[in-house]
C-alpha cells in the first residue's frame, strides 16, 4: 500500500481555476498561489450574502485514542461521498500546525485515498496564514516590552502581563523564560514564555472574524496586561490594532484546494480544540454554506471538545444551525477505550469492545442533548470482523443512532457512500436545535453545566486562583460569555488515564482566562498546555526531500 504522501503526490490535481468554476467563481474572483491553492477575494460576499444557507454536516468523533480514528479522512471522504451522490459539496477544515506535523502527527490533510490536496503544501507553509498570526502576535509582544522601556505611560505591571509570544513549532524549553536580560538596552527583565501560534487569540479571533473591520475590533478589545492598580490594558490602548489587523489582509481570505477527487475545499484557520474552538473560520464556512447544497465539515477532537464548541461557540457567534453530526469512531479505538494496549488490538475481544463501546454512547447521548441527530460512521479496519462490527452497529442502532462502515481511507469517496446515504436521510428529518446554555448565565454555572452534561462529572472544583479571576472578570463585564474548556482530549474527564466513560470524578479548573478578543473565556483544566513538547521520536525523523524536491515521509 501506498504511503500517503505517495498517494497525494500521483494525485491528478485539476487547476484550482477549475475547481472554482464548479462553485460559480470566476478567475477574478481568486487570489492564485500557483496552479492548485488559491484564496477567495472578499468581494465575492457581496455577491453571494443573500442566497439561502446550505445544510451543515458536523463531523466529529469519540475521545482519540494511540489507535487512530480517522475524523478528517472520513470529513474528506465523505465529502467526495456526497458529491458522487449529485450533491454540490464543500468541504471546511483547519489548517495543520507545523508543530504537531513534525512532531507526533505526521501531517494533517486527511489520508490514503481521502485527502486534500496539495498535501505537502498544506502540511507545510501553504499559503502563510500561520505565520501571519505568529508575525501579528509577536509584533502585540514587542510593542509591550516597548511601551514599558520608554517610561510605561500606561502603568503596566509587568508581572501581570497575560500576552505571550509564539511560534508555530513544538518547543517545551521556550514554555517558561526569562525576558530582557543583558542590561538597561535590553528592556524591563521579567519572566515570560511562548506558547504554538494556533494557540494565540489571534488565531480564534481570525477564525470567528467576519470581516477585516470585525477582525480590528475583536483586536482593539483583546487584553494584554493589568496595570499596578489591576485595570486592564488592551490592545486598543496600545493604539497598534490598526498595525496588527494590515497583517492579516491576505490571511483573512478563505483558502481554496481540492480533494484527490477534486471536490472544493476550504482549508482554513486552525486553533487547537482542547485550548481553544478548534474549527475552521467562520469566513469559510460561510462562502462554502452560499456556494453548496451540503458543508460538510469537522471540529477537533472528541465531540465533547470539538463538537460542543462548534455548537456553543462558533455557532452562536456565527448564527450556524448544524443539521446532523457524524461521529467517527473504529472498533479498535473502542477496544483501547475498553483498557486493551495497542499492540493487542487486532484480536477480537468482545468484553473490551463492550466496555469501550460506552465512551461512543455517552458521545450519542451528547449528540442530542444539542437537538441533533448523530450519524455514527465505523472507519473500517482489515482485522475488523464481522462479529465485531455487528456489535458496534446493533448498540448504535439502540442508541438511536444511524450506523454505517466507512471505507473512505481505502476506497476514497466510493467507500463513504454508505454513510453518505445514510447522512441524505437524516438531513431532512425536523430537529430542534438549541444551545447547551444560556452565555448570560454566571460562569461557574456555565462550567458546570458543561463538566455535568457533557463530561459526566459530578461537579467541578475551582482552585483559589480561578475563584478569584472568576470574581474579577465578573466585575469587569466579561462573564456574559460562552466558556472554552481547556481539557485533555483523550478522555470525557480532566485526567487523560480515564478511558471509556468514566464516573464519580469531578473537573478542577486551576485557571480561568478572558480572550475578551475572541469573545470567550477559557477555563483551564488538567494539564493542559499552551505549548506542547516533541516525543522521543518526533515525525521529523521520518521526513525528507530529494534534490528533484520530491518530500517523502509527510502521513
Amino acid at each position: 500500500m501506498k504511503s500517503d504522501v505517495e498517494i497525494a503526490q500521483a494525485a491528478a490535481m485539476k487547476p484550482i481555476v477549475q475547481v472554482a468554476a464548479e462553485l460559480g467563481l470566476s478567475e477574478d474572483d481568486l487570489e492564485l498561489y500557483g496552479k492548485y491553492k488559491a484564496k477567495v477575494s472578499l468581494d465575492v460576499w457581496e455577491r453571494l450574502k443573500d442566497r439561502p444557507n446550505g445544510k451543515v454536516i458536523l463531523v466529529s468523533a469519540i475521545n482519540p485514542t494511540p489507535a487512530g480514528e480517522g475524523k478528517t479522512t472520513n470529513t474528506v471522504g465523505l465529502g467526495d461521498a456526497l458529491r458522487k451522490l449529485g450533491k454540490k459539496v464543500v468541504i471546511a477544515l483547519r489548517e495543520p500546525s507545523l508543530g504537531p506535523c513534525f512532531g507526533v502527527k505526521g501531517g494533517a490533510a486527511g489520508g490514503g485515498y481521502a485527502q486534500v490536496v496539495p498535501m505537502e503544501d498544506i502540511n507545510l507553509h501553504f499559503t502563510g496564514d500561520i505565520h501571519a498570526v505568529t508575525s501579528a502576535n509577536n509584533l502585540l509582544a514587542a510593542v509591550i516590552d516597548n511601551h514599558i522601556h520608554h517610561g510605561n505611560e500606561l502603568g503596566i505591571d509587568p508581572r501581570r502581563i497575560t500576552w505571550r509570544r509564539v511560534m508555530d513549532l513544538n518547543e517545551r524549553a521556550l514554555r517558561s523564560i526569562v525576558l530582557g536580560l543583558g542590561g538597561k538596552a535590553n528592556g524591563i527583565p521579567r519572566e515570560g514564555g511562548f506558547d504554538i501560534a494556533v494557540a494565540s487569540e489571534l488565531m480564534a479571533i481570525l477564525c470567528l472574524a467576519s470581516d477585516l473591520e470585525d477582525m480590528k475590533a475583536r483586536i482593539n478589545r483583546i487584553i494584554v496586561a493589568y496595570t499596578y492598580d489591576n485595570k486592564p490594558v488592551t490592545v486598543a490602548d496600545l493604539k497598534v490594532a490598526g498595525a496588527l489587523t494590515l497583517l492579516f489582509k491576505d490571511a483573512i481570505k478563505p483558502n481554496l484546494v481540492q480533494t484527490l477527487e477534486n471536490t472544493p475545499a476550504f482549508v482554513h484557520g486552525g486553533p487547537f480544540a482542547n485550548i481553544a474552538h478548534g474549527c475552521n473560520s467562520v469566513m469559510a464556512s460561510k462562502f462554502a454554506l452560499k456556494m453548496a447544497d451540503v458543508l460538510i465539515t469537522e471540529a477537533g477532537f472528541g465531540a465533547d471538545l470539538g463538537a460542543e464548541k462548534f455548537i456553543d461557540i462558533k455557532c452562536r457567534f456565527a448564527g450556524l444551525k448544524p443539521d446532523v453530526v457524524v461521529l467517527v469512531t473504529t472498533v479498535r479505538a473502542l477496544k483501547s477505550h475498553g483498557g486493551v494496549a495497542k499492540a493487542d488490538l487486532g484480536a477480537v475481544n468482545m468484553t473490551a469492545l463492550e466496555k469501550g463501546m460506552a465512551n461512543l454512547s455517552k458521545h450519542i447521548e451528547n449528540v442530542a442533548k444539542f437537538g441533533l441527530p448523530a450519524v455514527v460512521a465505523i472507519n473500517a479496519f482489515p482485522t475488523d470482523t464481522v462479529e465485531e462490527l455487528a456489535f458496534v452497529e446493533n448498540r448504535c442502532q439502540a442508541l438511536g443512532a444511524e450506523v454505517a462502515l466507512s471505507e473512505v481511507w481505502a476506497k476514497g469517496g466510493a467507500g463513504g457512500e454508505a454513510v453518505a446515504k445514510k447522512l441524505l436521510a437524516v438531513m431532512e428529518q425536523p430537529r430542534q436545535f438549541r444551545f447547551l446554555y444560556d452565555e448570560k448565565l454566571p460562569i461557574k454555572q456555565k462550567i458546570e453545566i458543561i463538566a455535568k452534561e457533557i463530561y459526566g462529572a459530578d461537579g467541578v472544583n475551582f482552585s483559589a486562583s480561578a475563584d478569584k479571576t472568576i470574581a474579577e472578570l465578573t466585575t469587569l463585564g466579561f462573564d456574559q460569555t460562552p466558556v472554552c474548556m481547556a481539557k485533555t482530549q483523550y478522555s470525557l474527564s480532566d485526567d487523560a488515564t480515564k478511558l471509556g466513560r468514566p464516573t464519580g470524578f469531578t473537573v478542577t479548573v486551576r485557571e480561568v482566562r478572558v480572550s475578551a478578543g475572541a469573545g470567550f473565556l477559557v477555563a483551564i483544566t488538567g494539564e493542559i498546555m499552551t505549548m506542547p513538547g516533541l516525543p522521543k521520536r518526533p515525525a521529523a525523523e521520518m521526513m525528507d526531500i530529494d534534490n528533484s524536491g520530491r518530500i517523502v515521509g509527510l502521513f
